[in-house]
Order: C-alpha cells, then sequence, then structure tokens
C-alpha cells in the first residue's frame, strides 16, 4: 500500500487521482489521502497576509514526516525553494501545459479588454504581468478552488480572470472564451503545470517506485526553474517567473522579475546543456541580479 497525501480541492484531488492511476498500472495499491492545510482553512484571506504558498504543503510534508502518508503530491510551483530536512522530491511525472489562460465573459485576448477592466487573479506575477501589457487595467486579488473564480467572474464581478492552463486541463473544464496567454511574454510561474512527488529520503521502497514515473525532460525543467528561484531568493509575493524548455540536448531557461505595479519588468534568457539545468538557473538569475532585480522586487538573493 502506498498512501498519497494531497490538499482536498477538486484539482488537488485530480492531480493525485491520476497519479494513483499511474502507480495501480504498476501494480501497487494505492490509497489517496486528502489533507485540509492552512491554506485551505483561510481561503479567503489573501496569500501575502497568510505567509505565501507555503501554506498549502506544510501540514502535507508534516504528515510525510510523520509516517500518515507515504508521498505528497503537489503542484510544483506551491514548493518554496527548500524543502524539509528528511524529504527528497522523487519524480516529477510529464509536464502538462505550463502556461496561463485568461478567461472572459466576451471573448478575446488582454488586448480585447475594455479599458479599466477588472481582472481576477491573487497572483503577483500575473498582476504585474498584466499591468506591464495593459496599464490601465485594474487587477482585483481573487481566491478560491478553479470551478469558484470561474463563477464568480460568471457573476459578473470581473470581467477577466487569470488562471493555469493546467489547472482547467486536469479538472476538464472548457471555458467558451479561454485565450491562452503567450508564455514568451507572459512568462509563467515557477514549476507551472509540473506535479512534484514528495517522499521520505530514506524510504527506498516508496522513492523506488515513485522514480518510475519521472519524466527526465521534466526533470531537467523544473532543476533548472527551481535553481533560478532558490538564486534569486524569491517568494510567492515576489513578481517573478521562469520557464524552462528542451529542444534534443539543449535546455532554454527564460525569466524575469518585475515590479508589482508591472512598470519595470527585467528578462532573460539563458541556454546551455540540459545535464547542466541547475547552473543555468542559477546562472539566469545571477544575470538578472546584476541587471538590478533586487532593487526591482522583494527579494533575498542566496549564495551561488
Amino acid at each position: 500500500m502506498i498512501r498519497l497525501g494531497t490538499r482536498g480541492s477538486a484539482l488537488a484531488l485530480a492531480q493525485a487521482e491520476a497519479v494513483a492511476v499511474r502507480l495501480r498500472a504498476l501494480g501497487a495499491e494505492v490509497e489517496v489521502v486528502p489533507i485540509r492545510t492552512e491554506g485551505d482553512r483561510l481561503l479567503e484571506a489573501r496569500l501575502r497576509d497568510l505567509g505565501g504558498k507555503g501554506l498549502f504543503v506544510r501540514e502535507i510534508e508534516q504528515a510525510l514526516l510523520a509516517g500518515v502518508v507515504d508521498c505528497a503530491v503537489h503542484s510544483l510551483k506551491d514548493l518554496p525553494a527548500e524543502i524539509p530536512a528528511g524529504l527528497a522530491l522523487a519524480a516529477f511525472p510529464p509536464r502538462e501545459d505550463p502556461g496561463d489562460v485568461l478567461v472572459t465573459r466576451e471573448g478575446g485576448g488582454l488586448a480585447e479588454l475594455p479599458p479599466r477592466a477588472v481582472v481576477g487573479t491573487s497572483s503577483p506575477r500575473r498582476r504585474a504581468l498584466a499591468l506591464s501589457l495593459r496599464p490601465d487595467l485594474v487587477v482585483e486579488p481573487i481566491r478560491g478552488n478553479v470551478d469558484t473564480r470561474l463563477a464568480k467572474l460568471a457573476r459578473g464581478g470581473f470581467d477577466g480572470v487569470i488562471v493555469a492552463a493546467a489547472g482547467l486541463d486536469r479538472l476538464g473544464l472548457r471555458p467558451a472564451h479561454a485565450c491562452r496567454l503567450d508564455p514568451e511574454v507572459f512568462v509563467p510561474a515557477v514549476g507551472q503545470g509540473i506535479l512534484a512527488l514528495e517522499a521520505r529520503a530514506a524510504d527506498g521502497r516508496v522513492r523506488g517506485l515513485l522514480e518510475r514515473l519521472d519524466d527526465p525532460t521534466t526533470r531537467a525543467c523544473a532543476l533548472a526553474e527551481r535553481a533560478y528561484l532558490a538564486r534569486l531568493g524569491a517568494s510567492c509575493n515576489s513578481p517573478m517567473a521562469a520557464h524552462a524548455t528542451l529542444r534534443g540536448a539543449d535546455l532554454r531557461l527564460a525569466g524575469l522579475v518585475a515590479s508589482e505595479d508591472g512598470r519595470r519588468v527585467v528578462r532573460g534568457a539563458l541556454a546551455g546543456p540540459r545535464g547542466e539545468a541547475e547552473r543555468l538557473g542559477r546562472g539566469l538569475a545571477e544575470a538578472l541580479l546584476a541587471r538590478g532585480a533586487a532593487a526591482v522586487a522583494a527579494l533575498a538573493p542566496r549564495s551561488a
């Protein structure tokens, strides 16, 4: 038996069940164990005020360390740069669409929104990028699960909401007016579209099983993006982004750091061998820091 710990939202449960299906195909007996996190209990509060996305993983990691569950299934973008001692990221299944989607009531992209349109997002990155492209927008915080956000849009409280494409795909949602945002411009969050399977470092049985789900391409991208995150010393309150892509043996990492109001955006890109993913991530972070990124957003750069 392998017990998968996960948040109890519809999206988190769908993600965990997708992992369970693959493990069962390998002959494992699997139980999905929903765990209510502090972030879920305080769903209407702002992440900035609560202390960040780490609130969505803390209780799950505690349950993992305590032996209540054997594996934690996370959205990688929710994981802080450092994980607790005694835990390891055992596998990254194949990445899904890493991009963002603008969903509106009338259709069209950011350029088609009316002047002073109200756009919902609680992501500092999405807020900054939306304002960098459309300074006239009114960007308001919005919390809740994906379907809750879409319901708030339908009720007329917003002209548009920005959500992750992977979230829509995993829930099987197909909004009538959804416009995919160009990831070269609207650079995705670190780890967006990637699931992280976390296990106890000393649990060889579980790690060996999970490693059979690991996708080398996704792992290289994840390592590059998380090395970038760690070197910047960024938090979920920092408007920053990084997106890695692979072509053959070559990895390209694009990243940015922005001011909260979107008026200043420092962008960059770096490419190199996929075997040097973490070095590339650190290198891009250092290049942006050299161009003044720490003066643009709240960062606490860490030594290389």
